[in-house]
């Protein structure tokens, strides 16, 4: 039979149907059940949970009112389940990326403070190499600025190195006297002999005889002894040293004596 269709509303299926029916057919037991006596009702109470369940199960075709309900969350475990993976996957994959950042900042930092210790033993190492090399230069600035010390002169053993090692202890005494002059008096009083003794002249007879180079006697000799020099009569530096000493006092110098003096 075709039922007209009402805006609003629609046909239920079969399923629906059934349900319905069975519903409607639970509601006349139960009220056919509440007219009977009370007297009847232990008797019959456990007949209506049969029938009751019989209805149902008549009513919605062998299967329970509920039993779809079960079967839709049985069906939309494994959908959540694999939602929960993906949300696991990605909250995974955000850890992993976070890790790699941070993993990234620690090697930049590591590398920059590697730079910074490099380029700080960079500057040290030049900077000692300056202050070396500024040292040095500076030693050798000092070593050619200071007074060279004079190496030490040393005089021939005859006439020639005897005068004049005698004119070099004279100079730095201040007492006057030339090469010439010196020269000269020696060759007149002794010939260049440093053991030349007078024994004949008036010295001689008063037991102070002249001896050495200028023929100094041991009076005059003590007397006018240069500090430095020998205290041997004999020795020809100090013999001619004390004579010139001698010679400047009395004759203003050895230059100006031309005979016995």
């Amino acid at each position: 039979m075709l039922v007209p269709s009402i805006r609003g509303y629609h046909r239920l299926p079969k399923a629906h149907k059934l349900s319905a029916a069975g519903i409607a057919a639970t509601g006349v037991v139960a009220i056919a059940f509440a007219a009977v006596p009370s007297d009847a009702h232990a008797e019959s109470n456990a007949a209506p949970s049969a029938q009751s369940v019989a209805v149902n199960q008549a009513a919605f075709g062998g299967k329970a009112l509920s039993s779809g309900v079960p079967q839709q969350a049985q069906s939309d475990l494994p959908r959540t389940a694999a939602v929960e993976a993906l949300q696991k996957a990605a909250q995974d994959k955000k850890k992993a990326a976070a890790e790699a950042v941070r993993s990234e900042q620690t090697r930049a930092a590591a590398d920059m403070q590697t730079a910074k210790e490099r380029s700080a033993a960079q500057s040290a190492a030049k900077e000692r190499s300056t202050q070396s090399a500024a040292k040095e230069r500076s030693g050798k600035t000092a070593s050619r600025s200071a007074p060279r010390k004079a190496a030490p002169v040393t005089y021939s053993d005859n006439l020639d190195g005897w005068i004049k090692e005698s004119l070099a202890i004279l100079k730095k005494n201040g007492i006057p006297g030339t090469y010439e002059g010196i020269h000269r008096n020696i060759m007149r009083e002794s010939s260049g002999n440093p053991r030349a003794i007078n024994d004949w002249d008036v010295n001689a007879i008063a037991g102070i005889p002249s001896k050495g180079l200028l023929q100094v006697i041991p009076p005059t000799f003590k007397a006018f002894h240069v500090e430095g020099t020998s205290w041997d009569i004999y020795d020809p530096v100090a013999n001619i040293t004390a004579a010139c000493n001698y010679a400047a006092q009395k004759y203003g110098t050895m230059d100006n004596v031309d005979s016995a003096y």
